[in-house]
């Protein structure tokens, strides 16, 4: 018995929209750098560029995450890998409970089960600062930018507002 298949022609796919217009390269690199970190073991890349902020200026000196890896199937309870400098690598030891806590807290849910850390040479971060303000805020300001407790985003804000102040009027095309 000889089974017939029947082979029709299949209906031609539409193309897919275009963007007809150029796009920054900082709106293309997430999807580039996505994939390079998920090979890696990071299903999110913000861990690395957002490692100061989750532990702390103190900590991310001295370490760096290499790695995040779950089980098969699991998005939770993954084992977080840290490059730590050699001498501080028992002193992170004890903090791993915290630093498994903060972790979790930035994801929102119970990533990390367990940090392994492995000793070797950090790389210096670029510490990234505000820049200063060379004039001080203006007079019509107040005291509103005072108020404002962290010294960065006062010192950005009085840099805005500097600049605001300076412009007169509309600005000149042409």
């Amino acid at each position: 018995m000889s089974r017939r298949v029947s082979k029709r022609p299949r209906p031609p796919q539409p193309e897919p929209q275009r963007a007809n217009r150029s796009r920054a390269v900082a709106e293309l690199l997430p999807a580039i750098g996505g994939a390079a970190f998920r090979r890696f073991g990071f299903v999110q890349s913000a861990i690395v560029s957002r490692w100061p902020e989750i532990v702390g200026e103190r900590w991310a000196g001295i370490s760096a995450p290499e790695s995040l890896r779950f089980p098969p199937g699991k998005k939770a309870e993954g084992v977080l890998s840290l490059l730590v400098k050699g001498a501080h690598a028992s002193t992170m030891q004890h903090i791993t409970p915290e630093i498994t806590e903060r972790v979790n807290r930035f994801f929102g849910y119970a990533a990390v089960a367990r940090v392994q850390i492995r000793q070797g040479e950090v790389a210096a971060r670029e510490s990234r600062r505000a820049p200063l303000s060379l004039k001080p805020a203006p007079a019509e300001m107040g005291q509103g930018l005072k108020a404002i407790v962290d010294p960065e985003l006062r010192a950005v804000l009085e840099s805005l507002a500097a600049g605001v102040a300076a412009t007169a009027g509309l600005p000149r095309i042409g």
